[in-house]
């Protein structure tokens, strides 16, 4: 599991897929997004602008992040 250390309240989950390079562009994170590949928290998510905060968990193809 990486994690990602943010200085914000919180990121929304297409920038988060982009800084942790999880996908190559905003484009491929709102599709990716929108065909429920990614979990937050253990639970598919298809809002691109979720709000996440220190505690949280994404995971796409079977690799995790903790945001800190």
């Amino acid at each position: 599991m990486t994690e990602i250390k943010i200085d914000t309240e919180f990121i929304k989950l297409d920038a988060l897929l982009k800084f942790a390079n999880l996908v190559s562009s905003g484009g491929e994170a709102k599709i990716r997004i929108a065909e429920g590949e990614v979990l937050v928290n253990g639970e598919a998510c298809t809002m691109r602008g979720k709000k996440l905060r220190p505690g949280d968990t994404v995971t796409l193809d079977g690799e995790t992040v903790k945001i800190v």
